[in-house]
């Protein structure tokens, strides 16, 4: 049941940037981008390099495109998707996506992302480290198995991320970063959520990626009305268009 026509629908242009900016940083996705056509090109297409063999989670890609059937066309290159392997596409939509959230872009300098919201003791501001991921991953609704606990350590130890710590360093609350420069996974423990922690979470990694020149951007669900208030509060802007995500698994490695 392989699906060979794919109409992206989202300008992914923030997901696409946000690839090549990690690109001219060191690389530490070991990404690579793939154009339709060159000095001209109406598609682009940023991916891992081939030869990594991954799951959906890591092997993620991202197309932004000038003209749909450029785009069209790229995607139908096997030479420029592998449907041999498994593999997750930013902004399609295919029959059988799921659809993630609708995208957010904040103002190029939001003052509430500049003006630093301390936490009040006993907690302090750190990063996540690798003995952190199973606590992550089991609380991420999508996932919560051995492969996205491994996509999981990888985001926390190549990637920007910040997290709230309490008296023994334990994380409380946190948001990572990924491979296209998006904010994700941003989650706090039951007993910690309301009490204004994640806004001081959001902002210690806000002002990491803006230092380092990347445009904040994030997602989420449609019926998620608390978040969205809160990521406008921070100075989001709500984009009218819907983010598609497609997670592709060949039949020989279901």
């Amino acid at each position: 049941n392989l699906l060979i026509i794919i109409i992206i629908i989202l300008l992914d242009l923030y997901a696409v940037c946000g690839a090549v900016m990690h690109i001219n940083r060191g690389n530490p996705a070991q990404h690579e981008v793939v154009v339709d056509s060159w000095p001209e090109f109406k598609a682009v297409l940023t991916r891992p390099r081939k030869e990594d063999n991954r799951d959906y989670y890591a092997n993620l890609h991202a197309a932004f495109y000038r003209e749909e059937d450029a785009c069209r066309t790229l995607l139908e290159n096997k030479d420029a998707v592998d449907w041999d392997k498994a593999f997750q596409l930013q902004g399609g939509e295919p029959g059988s996506s799921s659809e993630c959230p609708a995208g957010l872009c904040p103002s190029p300098v939001s003052s509430t992302i500049t003006r630093a919201t301390l936490p009040l003791p006993p907690l302090h501001l750190g990063t996540l480290s690798l003995c952190d991921a199973p606590l992550v991953n089991d609380s991420w609704a999508f996932a919560s198995n051995d492969r996205s606990l491994r996509y999981l350590r990888s985001l926390i130890e190549i990637f920007p991320n910040a997290c709230l710590l309490d008296q023994k360093g334990q994380p409380v609350a946190w948001c990572l970063s990924d491979a296209i420069g998006c904010m994700t996974h941003a989650y706090a423990l039951p007993e910690y959520q309301g009490k204004g922690h994640m806004k001081t979470v959001f902002q210690a990694l806000g002002r990491k990626l803006h230092t380092k020149g990347f445009a904040l951007y994030g997602t989420v669900l449609p019926e998620n009305q608390n978040s969205k208030k809160f990521l406008i509060s921070q100075g989001f802007h709500l984009l009218s268009l819907r983010n598609y995500v497609l997670l592709f698994t060949p039949n020989h490695l279901k």
